[in-house]
């Protein structure tokens, strides 16, 4: 999975680095997460809280046996 950001009023959305890596808030920024080939959206735009919610989600089922 690769979780990507961007600032609420770009378009262009980045790689996330880290949370310290960031030069704002997380609440000034979208983030959204999509499969590992980049094809799918995972998470549409969302807050940092909803998107990385839904990827504990994913990854506890996905190593769940």
């Amino acid at each position: 999975m690769v979780l990507q950001y961007k600032l609420k009023k770009e378009t262009r959305w980045k790689k996330y680095p880290r949370k310290d890596k960031l030069k704002e808030p997380v609440s000034k920024y979208d983030f959204r997460l999509l499969s590992e080939d980049k094809k799918k959206i995972l998470v549409d735009k969302g807050s940092y809280q909803k998107v990385m919610k839904r990827f504990r989600q994913i990854e506890f089922f996905k190593h769940r046996k």
